[in-house]
């Protein structure tokens, strides 16, 4: 089993922040602000699929995940808190949500359904939050200028989403969930992630008024693909899901526990889990 320590990260996020936070770039500060909109939705949806999930083993089964589940439960109701505290800002600038609705609306075809299939769901877009943790972590150069607040903000995000990518994929495979459906499910998050996006980042663009502006693009090309990009660096850690015996804890943790170990002025443990 998992320790996972709750966290009540130390910064202000009621002050204001500028539009492009991210170092001025108004491709990452969008890229990373679509991101936000999916969370505190998004983040609601793996706690009661790990819950729901949890509430389903074997009474024994349950013992032995318990203070996992709790752990997982804290981190994640956090990071709800924390990125709708983030969003509220970007309404406040004029930046419209289109994410988190459409994935309200498909939460609901989940409402009596085997609760496997919400623990796939979480499990794959875990692994996506996972990648994307690691990829950030070992390329601190991405947030290079960003306001120091915001971040710290992601920084701890992402070595917390390191910490817990275990556990909704342990559930699932406790509950007897097969490798076909985790792969079907996977496949189809992969697309419905990557969609919604690159759509809000666009959307996100066009109302900041810089979608056609050729450093966006720049920008966009050497964040994805250029030399430790994001979509060059993880597509092949994407692929070993697919793999019969993969499991998330073939994916290191250094990088989150030395962050977690270096910036422990960043926060305060409310629970040890």
């Amino acid at each position: 089993m998992t320790e996972l320590v709750v966290r009540r990260l130390l910064i202000d996020l009621e002050t204001p922040f500028a539009r492009h936070w991210c170092g001025g770039d108004a491709f990452r500060s969008a890229l990373f602000n679509a991101l936000s909109m999916s969370f505190p939705v998004g983040e609601q949806f793996f706690i009661d699929a790990v819950r729901d999930g949890h509430k389903a083993l074997h009474p024994d089964r349950q013992a032995q995940f318990a203070d996992e589940v709790r752990g997982f439960i804290g981190q994640e109701a956090t990071h709800r808190r924390i990125h709708a505290l983030f969003n509220g800002h970007l309404d406040q600038q004029g930046l419209a949500n289109e994410w988190a609705p459409r994935a309200q609306e498909r939460m609901k075809l989940f409402a009596g359904a085997d609760p496997r299939h919400p623990l796939a769901v979480t499990a794959a877009n875990e692994h996506f939050t996972a990648l994307l943790a690691e990829w950030l972590l070992a390329h601190p150069e991405v947030l290079q200028g960003a306001e120091p607040r915001l971040a710290t903000m992601w920084q701890w995000h992402c070595a917390e989403e390191s910490e817990h990518k275990n556990t909704a994929f342990d559930l699932y495979q406790a509950l007897g969930g097969n490798h076909e459906w985790r792969i079907t499910w996977f496949r189809r998050i992969t697309v419905v992630f990557l969609g919604d996006v690159l759509r809000q980042t666009v959307l996100n663009l066009r109302r900041d008024g810089s979608l056609w502006k050729w450093s966006t693009w720049t920008s966009a090309a050497r964040t994805l693909f250029g030399k430790g990009g994001l979509v060059r660096e993880t597509w092949r850690p994407w692929r070993e899901y697919l793999r019969p015996d993969f499991h998330p804890s073939q994916h290191g943790t250094d990088l989150s526990a030395r962050w977690l170990a270096e910036h422990s002025n960043a926060y305060t443990p409310v629970g040890a889990r």
